[in-house]
């Protein structure tokens, strides 16, 4: 593919949000030993040594938008946030277990929040040299990649995610040829989301926020202007759509 300017390497300012949760901390700590700047965006308003604290609410599209006009322009933006359980809320077996609120409640946080985040913080992004947008999406939001069905909802809400991040990179290409837009599949990680589901999963599978968030801002630097708008896993592979 050709491109207008080289992958950078150099650090520059990010902004993560779901900063409080494991990946999302992991993409902090692994951003801030590079040498960036890193604005850390959580539901507490705390963040690692080295970062700039921000609160932020993931359904409160006022919050996201008055946190876009305090931090200005950015290099980098990852949204690290996701819903699959929680009270009174799972993945369903069957479709006979869908519940229109559960399934708004999982769009709010997984497909909702995203879009309102790439709404006020696209704008943000450097237009004279490379930069990145990208969230955290899952394989299971393939739809070509389904073989075993359930999970509706969660499924459901991730591939309306890549819907959307494929639209954004499409209108970020005609007013922003350096920014990258994309969704990433982190695999399975050790933290609170996947931790009821973790015991079928193979041996050397189950990654560390660590290993996960290192190897997905490696992938992220990597990609060019025409992988804009794609889906791609920890390994750097495609994730089919």
């Amino acid at each position: 593919m050709t491109t207008s300017l080289p992958s950078r390497t150099d650090p520059g300012t990010a902004c993560i949000f779901g900063a409080g949760g494991g990946i999302g901390s992991a993409f902090c700590e692994e951003l801030l030993a590079q040498g960036w700047s890193v604005h850390a965006c959580s539901r507490s308003g705390t963040a690692l040594e080295g970062a700039s604290a921000h609160r932020f609410d993931l359904e409160d599209e006022s919050s996201i938008a008055a946190l876009a006009q305090e931090i200005g322009p950015l290099d980098m933006v990852i949204v690290a946030t996701g819903l699959l359980h929680g009270d009174a809320l799972g993945p369903e077996k069957t479709y006979k277990a869908i519940d229109p609120a559960v399934m708004a409640r999982v769009f709010a946080v997984n497909t909702f929040g995203p879009a309102a985040i790439a709404k006020h913080f696209l704008p943000l992004l450097s237009r004279d040299r490379r930069s990145w947008f990208a969230a955290l999406s899952a394989r299971v939001g393939s739809i070509t990649d389904n073989g075993l069905g359930g999970w509706h909802s969660y499924r459901a809400s991730k591939a309306a995610l890549n819907m959307l991040i494929r639209n954004f990179a499409i209108e970020m290409h005609r007013s922003n040829r350096e920014a990258i837009v994309a969704a990433l599949h982190p695999g399975t990680v050790d933290t609170g989301l996947s931790r009821p589901f973790q015991s079928g999963v193979p041996d050397g599978k189950l990654f560390t926020p660590q290993y996960s968030a290192r190897k997905l801002l490696a992938v992220l630097l990597s990609l060019e202007p025409g992988d804009s708008g794609g889906h791609f896993d920890w390994a750097g592979q495609p994730v089919p759509a």
